[in-house]
């Protein structure tokens, strides 16, 4: 009988997994041949749609990590569209769990999506690997949600910190957009810019297919900010940062991570971006270590464009599912309970589950000069650099 017969003749595997008794040291110590091959885990994510940049970016790096599983290991990952809606989430997510029994999936970037995919996860007893920010997917108890970037509540005060304690700026014009990744950081960054005792000179939101920002600009002039402030996911974004500039507004501009991704940078000539910033977990793009420059050099090869922190992040967070199922987590439930226990250095950073599923624990500020697209990194943070009292 095939490995793949065997996977598919345990009716019970994905709403009631089979326990091997294998503890967690059992994770380093048993044969990977155990559990010979197919082990199944869909990429479902926004492929089109006005997320599809940065699920493209997360994407690549889920197909990258499959392409470079553990030797005893054959992964099989067909990929998904969610076509950046939640009900297109929760569908293609239902089907891609009803194929046939998965130990993961590695699901989308988009906060609205994950919101309605996150239910599932207890429904299935899947869990699911994602890069979104929005806080409350691992605020709610649900033990089947990881998260490979960093939280909202911690990278948000990263960007809130740079913009007051390196940037010395008083009166932030802030923007985001009416998603639920949009809405949760922006809630996020008035708290934040509250604690750090900063009045906002304007905070508002824009819907995420608006076109024209002309408006909005105008309103930022008119408020007296001295920096800008930014939200949202990528198509918005970039079209506020190319309007302002061409509209004359100078000042800094310090953005949340969509803007580090090659399809968004690229929009720009390099003098555009020159005094414009962003948080993020991480800047493969920059090469800081010989690791993330190998990883990038490898990305760029492989996918001709250059590589963001959103396919970094969903490498690295595949990456340790594969390793801890080739080291003997065969079932859903014990892959979750590896994930939570489990110490991994991946290539962005080292990777520790906080007890909710939250992985990651690092976010850099990055700025660009004006003569590349290619930033270069301004700050770290880390550890107790990521909360405020």
């Amino acid at each position: 009988m095939s490995d793949r017969t065997i996977a598919r003749t345990r009716p019970g595997m994905l709403r009631h997994p089979i326990h091997l008794g294998l503890g967690l040291v059992a994770l380093t110590v048993a044969p990977a041949a155990a559990w010979a091959a197919d082990a199944y885990l869909p990429i479902v994510l926004p492929v089109t749609g006005f997320m599809s940049v940065e699920g493209g970016s997360q994407r690549n790096g889920a197909l990258m990590a499959i392409e470079h599983a553990p030797a005893s290991l054959k992964a099989e990952a067909p990929v998904f569209d969610t076509g950046t809606s939640a009900t297109g989430a929760a569908t293609a997510l239902d089907k891609a769990l009803s194929e046939k029994p998965a130990l993961a999936a590695s699901v989308s970037v988009f906060g609205t999506e994950m919101v309605a995919m996150a239910p599932m996860a207890q429904d299935y007893q899947v869990p699911l690997l994602t890069i979104s920010g929005l806080a409350q997917l691992t605020e709610t108890g649900n033990p089947y949600i990881f998260r490979f970037l960093p939280n909202d509540r911690e990278i948000k005060v990263a960007h809130a910190r740079y913009v007051v304690e390196k940037l010395n700026k008083t009166k932030p014009a802030l923007i985001g957009d009416t998603t639920a990744y949009g809405q949760g950081g922006f809630k996020l960054l008035q708290e934040d810019f509250a604690k750090l005792n900063i009045n906002l000179a304007m905070a508002e939101s824009v819907e995420p297919d608006t076109r024209d920002m002309s408006s909005i600009v105008a309103k930022i002039k008119e408020s007296g900010a001295d920096v800008l402030v930014i939200h949202t996911v990528a198509q918005p974004m970039a079209l506020l940062i190319k309007q302002a500039r061409t509209a004359g507004l100078d000042i800094p501009i310090v953005t949340s991570s969509s803007l580090v991704e090659p399809q968004a940078t690229a929009l720009f000539d390099p003098a555009e971006l020159k005094s414009t910033c962003s948080e993020t977990p991480s800047a493969p793009e920059a090469r800081a270590t010989p690791e993330i420059s190998a990883w990038a050099d490898a990305y760029e090869a492989r996918f001709k464009q250059p590589p963001d922190g959103l396919a970094l992040g969903q490498y690295d967070g595949v990456m340790m599912a594969l390793s801890l199922i080739a080291g003997g987590a065969t079932t859903p439930d014990l892959l979750a309970k590896a994930l939570n226990t489990t110490t991994y250095k991946g290539v962005a950073m080292t990777y520790k589950s906080n007890g909710k599923g939250d992985m990651a624990h690092n976010a850099e500020i990055v700025c660009w000069d004006g003569t590349s697209r290619i930033p270069k990194i301004a700050a770290d943070y880390s550890g107790d650099e990521l909360t405020l009292k």
